[in-house]
């Protein structure tokens, strides 16, 4: 399942990979497998991240599904974790709330800050839902939660859009959490920091997916 959340491939690009190590499975059933577990898995990971410490940056992306419009609402803190993300068809005030209540319910306390771009739905949605939070509107000031899109859209050409609404938060919510887990701003980080955070974060994944420790 790594593989396939941590690399741009298909299904059948894992069931070729695994054929050639000697195992022998459908793409279907890979599928099935990172349908099933993959949100256990993405859980298990994101105990070991850190938590979102006093800001956050929220921004939302188009999606089109079946030739209708979605977006994507992303939360990340300050270091690029992404925090939630929840795929829906408004991008309203009623829609901001909604995600807001569902960032807040996962994360142990509210923010110092909120950052987003200028979109007019926020300050009212931030107000009913995080009074008192001090709320940032500057488009180069969210270039972190917007940045943390790019993924997105590389795995979106891969599997050809997105086939439904529920496909894309199914495929997207574990794929968040692994793609930030095994790539590191690796330009932050010297060589050594970084084979050794790669190991730890192996570990991590291990754990996660209750496999036995690496020989």
């Amino acid at each position: 399942m790594w593989l396939y959340f941590r690399f741009h491939l298909s299904h059948r690009d894992v069931e070729d990979l695994l054929a050639e190590r000697g195992v022998r499975v459908s793409y279907e059933a890979i599928r099935l497998w990172c349908r099933t577990f993959g949100p256990a898995f993405a859980v298990g990971l994101r105990r070991h991240q850190r938590r979102a410490a006093g800001k956050w940056h929220l921004d939302e992306v188009q999606l089109k599904i079946k030739g209708k419009r979605h977006w994507l609402w992303r939360a990340v803190n300050q270091d690029g974790l992404v925090l939630d993300i929840l795929v829906q068809d408004r991008r309203n005030q009623v829609a901001a709330e909604c995600f807001l209540r569902r960032v807040l319910a996962g994360e142990e306390r509210a923010p110092r800050v909120v950052i987003t771009d200028k979109l007019a739905s926020y300050p009212p949605a931030l107000r009913r839902v995080l009074p008192g939070v001090e709320h940032r509107r500057h488009k180069g000031l969210n270039n972190r939660a917007e940045n943390s899109h790019r993924p997105v859209r590389k795995r979106e050409r891969v599997l050809q859009r997105f086939k439904s609404p529920g496909h894309a938060q199914h495929f997207l919510e574990p794929f968040s959490a692994v793609c930030y887990h095994f790539r590191p701003r690796r330009h932050l980080l010297s060589a050594d920091q970084y084979r050794q955070l790669r190991t730890e974060r192996f570990e991590q994944w291990r754990e996660a997916a209750r496999l036995r420790p690496a020989a």
